[in-house]
């Protein structure tokens, strides 16, 4: 676990258009920021302390176009996400491999 704080910076001297109160929309942040420098906004900003327990790790794992399909299609009936039915079928199976009942096939 990694601890951190984000302090400002010396404010660009930059001219700078002003700091929206609130964005209406994410499109609408992701528009400003595109355009702008956060290091001109410091003096704007409040320092943030955050604490990061990094664990989880993706791993990318080609799948045939037909079999993911069939998963997508199966986790939209469970009400699932697609990655929460895959990670659930690989715990099921990854647990009948480890009693042994696990069959390979060809």
């Amino acid at each position: 676990m990694r601890k951190g704080t984000m302090q400002r910076r010396p404010k660009n001297p930059r001219a700078q258009s002003a700091l929206p109160e609130s964005f209406g929309s994410v499109a609408e942040a992701a528009d400003f920021w595109d355009d702008h420098d956060s290091m001109d906004y410091q003096d704007q900003m409040a320092d943030a302390e955050f604490t990061v327990d990094i664990k989880k790790r993706r791993y990318l794992v080609p799948i045939a176009g037909g079999i993911l399909e069939a998963i997508r299609a199966r986790a939209r009936s469970q009400g699932v996400s697609t990655e929460t039915l895959v990670n659930l079928l690989l715990k099921e199976h990854a647990g009948r491999t480890e009693q042994g009942s696990c069959q390979k096939t060809v």
